[in-house]
């Protein structure tokens, strides 16, 4: 995938800001007790479709929240319509994609850790 025009990323951040707003008000209707987090959008070259990555946190299950989001995909489309009407000829299919970046990082430092317990050997 080649880089992104400023169209695109001028687009995303529209969509990423309005969604992230979106997210703060109502997400507790679409995923109970989560927090949730648009942490990046990406769209693509003809602004028709718009990956969306979430980070969930007081999830007890963030697979299960995505399924939650992703079922309210239609309703979370509406609402982000009637936010970018005056910006935005379209309204981009929407795509919900869980962002494990954190989970990774965690995952990652636990593995340094035991790294950095184990005993050294003598060269």
């Amino acid at each position: 995938m080649g880089t992104e025009s400023k169209r695109q990323q001028r687009f995303a951040g529209v969509i990423q800001q309005d969604l992230a707003e979106m997210f703060q008000r109502e997400g507790n209707s679409w995923a109970p007790g989560a927090f949730i987090t648009v942490t990046k959008v990406r769209v693509t070259p003809d602004l028709s479709i718009a990956r969306v990555y979430l980070s969930f946190l007081n999830s007890s299950t963030a697979k299960e929240a995505i399924t939650n989001v992703r079922s309210k995909t239609n309703e979370i489309r509406y609402k982000l319509g009637a936010r970018i009407k005056n910006q935005a000829r379209i309204v981009p299919q929407l795509e919900f994609f869980l962002d494990d970046t954190n989970e990774y990082v965690e995952h990652m430092d636990k593995l340094f850790d035991e790294i950095s317990k184990e005993p050294r050997q003598p060269e």
